[in-house]
């Protein structure tokens, strides 16, 4: 019984969050915050002669500074400045109540076996490997270093596997933009800094469940490997690092500067009016993203009718199904979950300009 009111209190959170989650407004990117893991009675990893959460905090320091040197426009929040510890909800209500546009998390990864090394960046997800999941307990356990967690955390137990269920009950409206910075990074990882490319991976993170905007948490090494903490000690490796981050942020700035919405289909990849086909809002299934263009009869569509692309923020953004009413849409985005596409959500347009769901709501309500 218990656990059925745990599940349902977390659906209630799910819902509310997703709701007044600020991932599809289209505004500009004015306010970031970095989130340094970790500080004070949490030492975060321990490798043999470091601890992370000092590497995070070097780091973190480093990358804001790039940003407030260079990007003037924005306004740079830290959850931390010194080694002080800071409870996981506390850092998600620092950037919900500043309203940011982005939550950066800098972290340092270990495992068991010092001959794993290299980064990898992380969105809000469900874990779809053992290790992943084992990240995602190793940097959730810092809330049992708070005082009375159960009360802030409805119960949730990070070392038990069956807890992080309440993850696949999330809709995460940010998971684009989200994936478009975790890629970036990545991609400047190998390009300035030569570290090993682990991916962008999804995994159940605290911390970003509870944020309302966009999310990442990096992991910017491990520190159980010998080369990768010597080089994550280094003044030279954590500079790369954060100019490696800072250039991936400044990238995504530029491109999410542009939103516009063309839209095409797979009846002759011809361009359409929604203010022809219905009237005012359009709901529709958002099913798979990418950063180079796909053939919309791709298998990889599962041979799908009614399938659209358009392009949003420089990505290319595959959609299905169209209706003036959210609930349909809705229950389709269930269907497609079940189909395959995990990470299906509802987006929502106004003509070709694709607006927040929130917003469609409230028009077709009026």
């Amino acid at each position: 019984m218990k656990r059925i009111i745990f599940i349902l209190i977390i659906s209630f959170l799910v819902f509310f969050i997703t709701k007044v989650s600020l991932a599809q407004t289209g505004r500009a990117l004015r306010t970031v915050v970095i989130d340094a893991g970790h500080g004070g009675r949490d030492p975060g990893a321990i490798g043999k002669k470091s601890y992370e959460k000092n590497i995070n905090l070097a780091i973190a320091l480093k990358l804001g500074k790039l940003i407030e040197n260079n990007l003037p426009e924005l306004r740079v929040i830290y959850t931390r400045k010194t080694d002080i510890f800071i409870p996981l909800h506390q850092r998600s209500k620092i950037a919900n109540d500043n309203q940011a546009d982005f939550f950066i998390s800098i972290h340092c990864n270990s495992n068991p076996s010092s001959k794993i090394y290299g980064a990898e960046t992380y969105v809000m997800g469900l874990h779809k490997s053992q290790d992943n999941l084992e990240v995602a307990k190793l940097e959730n356990s810092s809330i049992l270093k708070e005082e009375n967690y159960s009360d802030y955390y409805e119960g949730f137990n990070p070392n038990s596997p069956e807890a992080y269920i309440i993850f696949s009950l999330y809709q995460n409206a940010s998971l684009d933009h989200s994936l478009d910075l975790a890629s970036k990074i990545q991609d400047q990882f190998k390009a300035l800094v030569g570290v090993r490319d682990r991916g962008v991976l999804q995994a159940g993170f605290l911390v970003l469940y509870r944020t309302t905007m966009p999310g990442v948490l990096v992991e910017t090494g491990y520190i159980s490997n010998i080369s990768d903490e010597k080089y994550l000690m280094s003044k030279d490796g954590q500079n790369y690092i954060a100019s490696a981050i800072y250039k991936a942020l400044k990238e995504y700035k530029n491109e999410h500067g542009i939103h516009s919405a063309k839209l095409t289909n797979n009846a002759g990849k011809k361009k359409i009016d929604t203010t022809q086909t219905l009237v005012g809002v359009v709901f529709r299934v958002q099913i798979a993203t990418s950063s180079t263009k796909i053939n919309l009869n791709s298998k990889r569509f599962n041979n799908l009718k009614n399938l659209y692309e358009y392009q949003h923020d420089g990505m290319y953004k595959y959609c299905t199904g169209e209706s003036n009413s959210f609930s349909k849409m809705d229950k389709l985005r269930v269907e497609m979950q079940k189909e395959g596409f995990k990470d299906a959500f509802v987006v929502a347009f106004q003509g070709e300009r694709r607006i927040s769901v929130n917003e469609a709501r409230k028009l077709t309500e009026k």
